[in-house]
């Protein structure tokens, strides 16, 4: 796995570089301070496209926000991982409407490697202190669980029973450009259209959607509500349509923001 660094604080990307390298979690191609030399970097040649970009979110000039915005506007398929100090939900929110694969707190830097691997077994990876921020309640009890079928998993592998990385919750699946309800949570008129278009699902589509919402998986689902998994693998992609979602994780952080 190769993958670049982007920190304002050297200190930072060095220690990440050493302690990554040195476990044979990852190769790092490069390493930047700024957004503006990170997209310059990134951009150089094609060989300097790393398989993951490991990016802050507040650096001086160019933010990693706007980093990481030109570059999937000229690379959709750049897999971007946030790591920074800032839980601030607004950031949050920008940041998975932008099409990030996740975003982490720096609290435990031995927690990166395993989020690394995740992202790139098409996860997305979200930290707990972050789960906490969009459910507006205070954050899981450390645990983690990363599913195979495109859920949120809150708490000790409820939904899979799979062991996964402490202080991390994660999703599968990519998350490409959120609809403008997503992206701003803490909107009243946001929320209140957030809650309009659920209300226009009919009953079974809102058990659905609550159901995905908890982390469970398509054939949990199923089973709960006594349907063919084919059936609820069809609703959910109806649901994601209509809504202008592009995967499950928008989908349950839009019904986690209308359910305040």
């Amino acid at each position: 796995m190769r993958i670049a660094i982007v920190d304002d604080d050297p200190i930072v990307c060095q220690s990440l570089q050493t302690i990554l390298t040195a476990t044979g979690a990852a190769d790092v191609l490069w390493t930047a301070n700024d957004g503006t030399t990170a997209t310059a970097r990134y951009f150089e040649t094609p060989a300097n496209h790393p398989d993951i970009l490991l990016i802050d979110i507040q650096m001086p000039g160019k933010s990693g926000l706007d980093a990481a915005g030109e570059i999937l506007r000229k690379d959709p398929a750049a897999r971007i991982l946030f790591l920074t100090t800032f839980a601030d939900r607004s950031y949050i929110a920008q940041a998975m409407a932008l099409g990030a694969k996740g975003y982490l707190i720096k609290q435990d830097v031995a927690a990166v490697a395993p989020a690394l691997q995740a992202v790139m077994a098409g996860q997305v990876v979200l930290g707990a202190e972050v789960l906490g921020k969009l459910t507006g309640s205070a954050a899981d009890n450390g645990n983690q669980c990363a599913t195979g079928s495109g859920d949120i998993a809150h708490g000790a592998g409820r939904a899979s029973g799979r062991t996964g990385i402490d202080g991390m919750t994660a999703s599968d699946g990519g998350v490409g450009t959120a609809s403008s309800n997503a992206a701003q949570p803490e909107s009243p008129a946001a929320l209140a259209a957030d809650r309009r278009a659920l209300d226009t699902m009919d009953e079974r589509n809102r058990d659905i959607a609550a159901l995905v919402a908890q982390g469970f998986d398509n054939r949990d689902i199923a089973a709960k509500l006594f349907l063919s998994e084919g059936t609820v693998r069809n609703r959910i992609s109806a649901m994601l349509d209509k809504l202008g979602l592009t995967n499950r994780t928008q989908l349950t952080i839009l019904w986690i923001n209308s359910h305040r």
